[in-house]
């Protein structure tokens, strides 16, 4: 391991890093790293007023972690807002809204109480006033006289004429009190032969009766609870609009959790170390699998909806693998999931009818099916299948208007589109194209869907509508490609958009529905972060050497190079897996372009790329990674440092490369596997054993550990440490509550071992997996920047 740089030299360095020359406004890594209030706060959520005039939202106070509510106009223009007084804000409306069918009213769900606005007069009526009770599935009765909530597993209505909140639905995860008991032959002789015993037990059952035979005859008084058995637990319930029907999703009670992982803190408050439990590891434990029954809330009958009917249930896509490792074949149905932590049930507005969204365990499979009511059976609908995994995003799904058109999100055509499937089992795609579809809202009259869309080219995003009745589709905003997420007003007449830009944090602007010019309502930059010339990322296509498609990439690099000279290359792999980096919104990673700046102040030149399993490029390019992470990704970034070298004067002989989580994880990938190319690497927070992270993220990818182990082996870098040859730095939380930090702890034991020389290990005691602090912020691309500096800057004729 490289001993730290003595004081003397850190001075030098701490000057040079300060003040910076080949830049009109350059960066220094102190500012780059510091706290990012300097920036300026983004907008957080907005949301409309109530007759759509005026426009809320969110704001960090500026070195505070308090949030403030502004209120401005729909078409006031930049920094016009004011702030919401602590007075006002019994009054305000909130980003928690449902809409009845006319959108004459709405409920508002606001600090853990129910508030109904008429959105025609404005009226604010409270509908709860409750402390620490958790509130959810609020919705509009079929009839809209009503409003209905879930508390807790009951469900309750709140009547608008008489201002009464009744219980609908009393759901229990018990056993029945008043239920016959199992058969048994002692009882059986004592009520037989003892006359006392018999009587009274008659006597009770009468009364019992008596009591729920007034209690139906009775409306004014609640319902009983209905009792769905001890052996399971409930995960959540939907009621029908009607209030005839409860969908309600089970769980098995009390299941195994897994053995745990326990996480050391040695820096505390208590002044002792202190340790907590984590998740279990991959394979350890499934998934618990859901179940589903249907609750006849007039008949009280609970009946189970079984997984039979589901195409595709029966069968095992890694029977093969469970044959090559001699274990034992999957016997019935392949476990399931109901939904993917979303919307799981949906029903039709007149309640009429329901759409239950499904997933195989094994992640392989997903379904819609709708519901047979009177039968109690599912119908499947749709099926998306895929060998590798079923992508957990773009899942949306509803009912029109009409409360028999199912509209739903799908990826089998590769992308990610609107499809309509109608009451006679018609199926329509509204869209289609390599490009993706998201974030879907209706009109009142089902006649047009907004979505979010990168038609363009995948980094730029707008919104666009979807006419209904024949998928013509057009972009109605034209932000630059910078649209993140929209609401619609409460008349459907105007859009409210969070747009960003690469160096522009969250802002939010209005524009018409039917498209029209924007009017920008936030620049929360400060004066000091727009004062910068930032150097602007060049989207540019890397052609693939390896089948492919172009591999869409952001290059930071002086305005013009030097004639004949050769500047060292730094590849920049961003993380989180599936995620989009090369887009026209603000990055997740703004200290590091910023950092990108100051490397080109320096005399490097940058590659940022998003490489195969990114977000936004559809099905085959995010799971090219299946069963070979860091495979196809570094295919990439060999291709993306050739093309550097053949196009933007970059030096094959001093090429490093850094990122975070899975980024770190891809700089272990590329200084093992391609050690003749990458000379330096900073992997940061990194997974360097795949059999050590969370199930849900990495099962999708590589099955479990028992089943495919080899999978595991060729895509964990711990199993490629020999092949060192580099420079290396690792960085890593001490609380990292994602990747745990002994991921790194084990690949530092591993590299002892092998006795390689040239890598250092730089823990954070205070820090979790996304660091907080500036200081160490700082403290981490400090570390980074020396390396770089120290190995990347020897001429190539040396090497």
């Amino acid at each position: 391991m490289r001993l730290p740089l003595s004081a003397s030299a850190l001075t030098v360095l701490a000057a040079l890093l300060a003040t910076p020359a080949t830049a009109a406004t350059p960066v220094t890594l102190d500012q780059a790293m510091a706290h990012p209030d300097w920036i300026g706060t983004p907008v957080e959520a907005a949301w409309w007023s109530w007759d759509g005039k005026q426009v809320l939202y969110k704001q960090k106070r500026t070195g505070s972690p308090l949030r403030d509510i502004w209120q401005t106009g729909a078409t006031a223009g930049i920094n016009k807002a004011r702030l919401v007084g602590d007075a006002e804000l019994s009054k305000i409306d909130s980003p928690d809204v449902a809409y009845n069918r006319e959108r004459t009213r709405a409920i508002l769900l606001r600090n853990g109480d129910l508030f109904e606005r008429d959105l025609k007069t404005g009226e604010l009526a409270q509908i709860t006033r409750a402390s620490g009770v958790a509130i959810g599935g609020v919705q509009y009765s079929a009839d809209g006289r009503s409003v209905q909530f879930r508390v807790g597993d009951d469900w309750a209505s709140w009547d608008r004429a008489s201002r009464l909140i009744a219980p609908l639905a009393v759901l229990r995860a018990a056993k029945d009190p008043n239920a016959a008991p199992e058969a048994d032959a002692l009882r059986d002789m004592q009520l037989r032969l003892i006359a006392t015993l018999k009587r009274q037990k008659d006597e009770r059952e009468a009364q019992r009766n008596r009591a729920e035979e007034e209690r139906r005859a009775d409306p004014t008084r609640a319902p009983a609870p209905i009792y769905l058995g001890d052996k399971l637990a409930i995960v959540t319930s939907h009621l029908s609009p009607d209030g005839r029907w409860a969908l309600v999703v089970t769980g098995p009670k009390d299941a195994d959790k897994g053995r745990v992982g326990k996480m050391p803190r040695y820096v505390t408050e208590s002044g002792y170390e202190e340790t907590s439990d984590e998740r279990t590891r991959v394979g350890r434990k499934d998934p618990r699998p859901h179940g589903l029954k249907l609750v006849n809330l007039q008949t009280r009958e609970v009946k189970d909806l079984s997984f039979d009917v589901l195409p595709g249930i029966k069968d095992d896509p890694l029977a093969a693998l469970r044959a090559e490792h001699k274990l034992d074949a999957l016997k019935g149905n392949r476990p399931v999931k109901v939904g993917f932590g979303g919307e799981t049930v949906v029903w039709s507005p007149n309640g009429a009818n329901a759409a239950v969204m499904l997933r195989s365990v094994d992640n392989k499979d997903r379904w819609i099916a709708t519901v047979d009511l009177p039968r109690a059976a599912l119908k499947p609908v749709h099926r998306l299948t895929d060998q590798a995994w079923v992508n957990f995003d773009n899942s949306e799904f509803g009912w029109l208007p009409d409360n028999g058109t199912l509209w739903y999100l799908s990826e089998e055509s590769g992308y990610s589109h609107l499809y309509t499937l109608d009451a006679s089992g018609r199926t329509r795609a509204l869209t289609a194209g390599k490009w993706e579809a998201s974030d879907v809202a209706w009109s009142r009259d089902g006649d047009t869907a907004w979505v979010i869309c990168n038609r363009k080219d995948p980094g730029t995003y707008e919104v666009c509508a979807v006419n209904a009745r024949d998928g013509a589709t057009r972009e109605v905003s034209s932000l630059d490609g910078g649209v993140e997420d929209f609401r619609l007003s409460p008349d459907q007449r105007k859009l409210l958009v969070h747009y960003s830009g690469p160096y522009l944090p969250p802002q939010i602007a209005t524009l018409p529905s039917n498209g029209g010019e924007a009017v920008k309502l936030t620049d929360t930059r400060t004066a000091e972060f727009k004062s910068h010339d930032w150097i602007q990322p060049q989207f540019v296509t890397v052609p693939s050497t390896h089948g492919a498609d172009a591999i869409w990439s952001k290059l930071y690099r002086p305005a013009r190079l030097e004639a004949g000279k050769k500047y060292p290359v730094v590849m920049f792999v961003h993380g989180a897996g599936y995620l989009q980096n090369v887009s026209h919104r603000y990055t997740p990673y703004f200290r590091e372009q910023m950092f990108h700046n100051l490397l080109v102040q320096k005399g490097y030149v940058v590659l940022d790329m998003d490489y195969r399993a990114s977000k936004g490029y559809g099905a085959k390019w995010r799971n090219a990674i299946y069963r070979q992470m860091g495979h196809p990704e570094l295919d990439d970034y060999l291709d993306g440092v050739n093309w550097m070298v053949a196009n933007q004067q970059g030096d094959a002989k001093n090429v490093g490369v850094y990122g975070g989580s899975y980024g770190g994880f891809m700089t272990f990938m590329a200084l093992l596997r391609a050690p003749e190319v990458f000379k330096s690497g900073a992997a940061l927070r990194p997974v360097t054993d795949w059999t050590t992270y969370n199930h849900e993220y990495t099962a999708n990818i590589l099955n479990t550990p028992d089943v495919d182990p080899e999978a595991y082996k060729v895509s964990s870098p711990i199993e490629y440490a020999q092949n060192l040859k580099g420079n290396l730095l690792i960085a890593h939380g001490m609380v990292d509550d994602n990747v745990f930090f002994q991921d790194s702890v084990r690949m530092a034991q591993r590299l002892i071992e092998l006795k390689k020389d040239n890598w250092e290990l730089a823990p954070y005691p205070m820090e979790r997996h996304s660091f907080v602090q500036p200081e160490s912020w700082y403290d981490e691309y400090r570390r980074i920047y020396q390396l770089f500096e120290r190995t990347l800057k020897q001429p190539s004729s040396t090497q």
